[in-house]
């Protein structure tokens, strides 16, 4: 029945449908409400009533779903008010309910719903908090809060997740700190933290997240340094800091992070002058940028242990005076980037030896 968009109403004789499993309207945009026999589907594991822009309630009687594992209620823009009744819904999976724009807060009964292995709760731009019960979710394995954008903190609480995978707080512009109970949350693998333009630094005990293998912190403009204890995070693969634009200096302990084959420090503009040596040491990278580094006037000789990179961008490094000739080494480039270093007169000849380069 999804895209029905001219359908104001259901039947209620849909009660008689015991048996159903997978219920979808999606996008019946025009959609009012939904009727309370609804209730009495009590085989139902799939129920997606996203994009029903014009419903504003929920019926109590959803409470009665109790084989739900699938509840999709994203984009229903005029929900303002989750029910607290929903913990009942204790065998659900996945709930969605991204995009309610106008929800200000989650109920703190939400923390029954202790099978969820899958929450979003990604552009509810006008939620503030999040209650600490959320930290009984003790089987949540991804949890997306992206462009929450009044959210200013979360509870200490959620570093009890400990079976948390990919945790995605993104575009959290008004987040000011993360509480350094985010270093329990040991299984982590995915963690995105960019555009959050309100955090000043991050806790050093972020390098006890040893399982990390991406890790995005770009545009954290107000970072004036990274921790030290960042060089336990041995399996990160990709690492982007992208306009952390205050950053003055990179420690010589990323050099120890070896399974990086992905690293972005472009745009830190003007208060960084110099790369540390023990870049050197990361021979898994393939990705390399440091494009708009402006006061950047050399790169370190031990760039040429980066035998594997095949992607190598140093545009618009403006005081770039000269290139040193172990870069010759990097044979397996096939992207080469210096445009706009206008202050470099030429190039080291060992350079001819990139056999593989296409750009």
């Amino acid at each position: 029945m999804k895209w029905y968009k001219n359908l104001t109403s259901l039947l209620k004789e849909l009660d008689n449908l015991t048996s159903l499993t997978t219920f979808d309207i999606s996008g019946c945009e025009n959609l009012t409400s939904l009727p309370n026999e609804l209730g009495n589907l009590i085989s139902l594991a799939t129920f997606d009533i996203k994009e029903c822009k014009k419903l504003t309630s929920l019926p109590k009687e959803l409470d009665n779903l109790t084989s739900l594992i699938l509840f999709d209620i994203s984009m229903c823009t005029n929900l303002t008010l989750l029910p607290k009744y929903l913990d009942k819904l204790t065998s659900l999976t996945i709930f969605d309910i991204s995009r309610w724009m106008n929800l200000t807060s989650l109920p703190k009964e939400l923390g029954n719903l202790t099978s969820l292995t899958t929450f979003d709760v990604s552009w509810c731009e006008n939620l503030t908090s999040l209650p600490k019960e959320l930290g009984k979710l003790i089987s949540l394995v991804t949890f997306k809060m992206k462009q929450c954008k009044n959210l200013t903190s979360f509870p200490k609480e959620l570093g009890n997740l400990i079976s948390l995978t990919t945790f995605d707080i993104s575009y959290c512009e008004n987040l000011t700190s993360l509480p350094k109970e985010s270093s329990n949350l040991t299984s982590l693998i995915t963690f995105d933290i960019s555009y959050c333009e309100n955090l000043t630094s991050l806790p050093k005990e972020l390098g006890n997240l040893t399982s990390l293998t991406t890790f995005d912190i770009n545009m954290y403009t107000n970072l004036t340094s990274l921790p030290k204890e960042l060089d336990n995070l041995t399996s990160l693969t990709t690492f982007d800091i992208s306009y952390c634009e205050n950053l003055t200096s990179l420690s010589k302990e990323l050099g120890n992070l070896i399974s990086l084959t992905t690293f972005d420090i472009s745009c830190l503009c003007t208060n960084l002058t110099s790369l540390p040596k023990e870049l050197g040491n990361l021979i898994s990278l393939t990705t390399f940028d440091i494009s708009v580094y402006t006061n950047l006037t050399s790169l370190p000789k031990e760039l040429g242990n980066l035998t594997s990179l095949t992607k190598f961008d140093i545009s618009w490094c403006e005081n770039l005076t000269s290139l040193p000739k172990e870069l010759g080494n990097l044979t397996s480039l096939t992207t080469f980037k210096v445009k706009r270093c206008k202050n470099l007169t030429s190039l080291p000849k060992e350079l001819e030896k990139f056999k593989a380069l296409r750009t």
